[in-house]
């Protein structure tokens, strides 16, 4: 009998140790690593998540863009808003929605930009516009 009841106060305690509430990790005040500005000659390529409705651009800065493996096509129309420039490229055939950095860029240059994950029925409050799909780019070059 006292080894049952010896066995059973141990599954207790057991049980008991298991269901305390654990210590949540305390949360970084700076922003992840993939939302931090890279160095300049650097030009991340692995994705990263934005929350809707958050600024996509937040706290980084317009990053010149080396020729190379990127995006190239020709700008159809471009807008300015807020402190972002919205650019309209055809690319192979195809329509898309850039936004970058204030730039200065006018229909018809032929532009490069490094690849990023679109995101999908963004909202400009500024331009009061839904795109339904949107790159945001680390910046642009205007090809000479």
């Amino acid at each position: 009998m006292k080894r049952e009841i010896v066995l059973l106060m141990s599954i207790i305690a057991l049980l008991a140790a298991g269901c305390q509430k654990k210590e949540e990790p305390a949360k970084a005040a700076a922003p992840p690593a993939a939302m931090q500005p890279a160095a300049p000659q650097a030009v991340p390529q692995a994705p990263f998540a934005v929350a809707p409705g958050s600024n996509p651009h937040a706290g980084m800065k317009s990053q010149e863009i080396q020729p190379g493996p990127n995006h190239k096509g020709k700008v159809v129309q471009t807008m300015d808003a807020s402190s972002y420039t919205y650019v309209e490229v055809e690319e192979k055939g195809q329509k898309l929605w850039l936004a970058v950095m204030k730039t200065a860029v006018k229909k018809g240059d032929i532009v490069e930009f490094p690849d990023s994950p679109p995101m999908i029925n963004f909202t400009s409050k500024t331009l009061n516009r839904t795109f339904d799909k949107i790159i945001f780019a680390q910046g642009l070059r205007v090809v000479k």
